[in-house]
């Protein structure tokens, strides 16, 4: 206990040095909310991960899904890797940190705003991220829950609360630089951490290779009745994988704490870095989380999904640990959910003061009234979060968990294909953005509040936040090419950034020779 509570100690006290040294690069917006479009690409591809990647990831989702599809879940972890750190970086990086500039915008609602001309989409798109953002971020706790009972025997109430309270220190202190080293620290800490576990749970079913033939020796009559199907290449249900794979890894390219992350970007060998350290960052991390939850089955004697749900899967595969182990998980966890707690706050409060308050509700805000009115906004929504989640916990109110299920599709449905389409497609009209917000949002709260309604495959709010997204990846051109053109002289202005000569390296560039 002694151990576990000084790497505890030592932790926090790390994190809260980190808020204080980065005041002073928090005095004016741009600094506050992207770190003076200044972050090397070490820090940017580790906020990038770690705001990826929290407790929902390692402890939910790892064992829900490595429960359902075996060993075949890892197949997600490569999706996020792949699709959601990979692509994402090499399509979104350069032409995000290149407009967003052009722009002037900070926030994912300022460009749509700014990018469109209307006031109206920039005030939509921060009431989307207003409502759904708030309930995810409730949901960072969850996962703490199992994991702190096990290692403290604490109540759940007080490990929410000195989180938050920590978490919203070092946030309000360093704004977005304050986040960005303390996500690489706590990087840190999830690949070392996530390495050490794998290897411990498989030491304890002797190895990889006996704990694989031990699961390829459970069976389960109400999933599959095919020998070894936990242990095959794509599992029990191959079509129901893709749709996780499709949601958790294309979804990013449309939530605004993620995206934000390509605003704050130095240089152009930033993006080439990052691109590859947020990628390596996945295929460990995420990789890591779910190819340890496919071997929850060998522990099904201990586990019952019926009476603990999903979220006791991992904990109970980590309980026989050494208590160094088990220290180790939870710092690993509370890295997990501090890093995305802190990127969501941040998303949050910078949205609601730049894109709601300023100019519509608070007319005259100089710089330093909105520094302050966003670092009072972040208590606000810690707060809100805090109390969700003791609710939820408390009281069991399913509401809030469904809430929760559907936000990540709801925001990338609404926000992906318009915000990618903005970027590429000239002809991208602000009718198809409106469409596409209306038909994300709308569908994923439909398919909470009356998800019996649905087609059966589309009840699942993972299979329906899917559709979501690539429906809108239709919806946008279509719309677009069926409605007026946007201002010519309004696009120009836009991709202007793109022509604006630089200078590069031979290495980049041969020249103009002659042939």
């Amino acid at each position: 206990m002694f151990i576990k509570i000084l790497m505890l100690v030592v932790f926090f006290g790390l994190m809260l040095g980190v808020g204080l040294y980065c005041r002073r690069h928090s005095t004016d917006v741009n600094g506050f909310v992207l770190g003076g479009r200044s972050v090397g690409p070490w820090l940017t591809a580790f906020a990038y991960g770690t705001s990826y990647f929290s407790a929902v990831i390692f402890v939910g989702y790892a064992g829900q899904f490595g429960w359902r599809f075996g060993i075949a879940s890892t197949w997600i972890g490569l999706g996020n890797a792949f699709i959601g750190s990979l692509m994402a970086w090499s399509i979104l990086g350069r032409r995000t940190r290149i407009m967003t500039q052009q722009l002037d915008s900070r926030t994912m609602p300022e460009f749509f705003g700014t990018r469109f001309h209307s006031r109206s989409l920039k005030i939509a798109a921060s009431a989307i991220i207003f409502i759904f953002l708030i309930p995810y971020t409730a949901s960072l706790y969850n996962g703490l829950s199992r994991l702190f009972a096990m290692a403290f025997n604490i109540d759940y109430t007080v490990c929410i609360i000195i989180m938050a309270v920590l978490t919203g220190i070092y946030v309000i202190a360093g704004g977005y630089m304050a986040t960005a080293i303390n996500d690489f620290i706590q990087g840190i800490i999830m690949l070392v951490g996530i390495v050490a576990v794998i290897g411990a749970v498989l030491a304890q079913n002797g190895g990889f290779l006996s704990s694989l033939t031990k699961l390829a020796e459970v069976s389960d009559p109400a999933v599959s009745t095919t020998p070894g199907v936990f242990a095959s290449f794509f599992g029990p249900d191959p079509m129901n994988l893709l749709w996780v794979v499709i949601l958790t890894s294309l979804g990013t390219w449309g939530l605004p704490q993620m995206v934000q992350k390509f605003y704050a970007i130095k240089t152009e060998s930033a993006i080439t870095k990052g691109t590859i350290i947020s990628t390596a960052f996945a295929l460990v991390v995420a990789g890591g989380c779910y190819f340890l939850g496919g071997f929850g089955r060998l522990y099904s004697d201990k586990i019952s999904i019926a009476a603990n749900g999903y979220d006791s899967v991992v904990p109970t595969m980590l309980e026989s640990l050494s208590p160094f182990l088990i220290g180790v998980i939870v710092i690993l966890v509370l890295s997990a959910s501090m890093s995305t707690l802190s990127s969501l706050v941040l998303a949050s409060s910078s949205t609601l003061t730049l894109d709601f308050l300023k100019d519509n509700i608070i007319k005259k805000m100089d710089e330093k009234k909105q520094v302050l009115i966003m670092r009072l906004l972040i208590v606000v929504f810690i707060l809100i979060s805090v109390i969700l989640a003791i609710i939820q916990y408390r009281q069991n109110v399913t509401f809030i968990a469904q809430l929760m299920g559907v936000s990540w599709g709801a925001l990338a449905g609404a926000f992906l294909a318009p915000f990618l389409y903005s970027l590429y497609m000239r002809r991208t009209t602000k009718a198809s953005v409106w469409v596409s917000f209306v038909f994300g949002a709308g569908i994923m709260t439909l398919n909470m509040l009356f998800r019996s309604a649905f087609p059966a495959w589309l009840q699942s709010p993972i299979n329906c936040g899917a559709f979501a997204m690539l429906a809108g990846l239709i919806i946008v051109p279509v719309v677009s090419l069926l409605t007026p053109a946007p201002d010519k002289a309004a696009v120009d202005f836009a991709f202007a950034g793109y022509s604006r000569k630089v200078t590069v390296a031979a290495k980049e560039a041969l020249g103009d020779e002659k042939a």
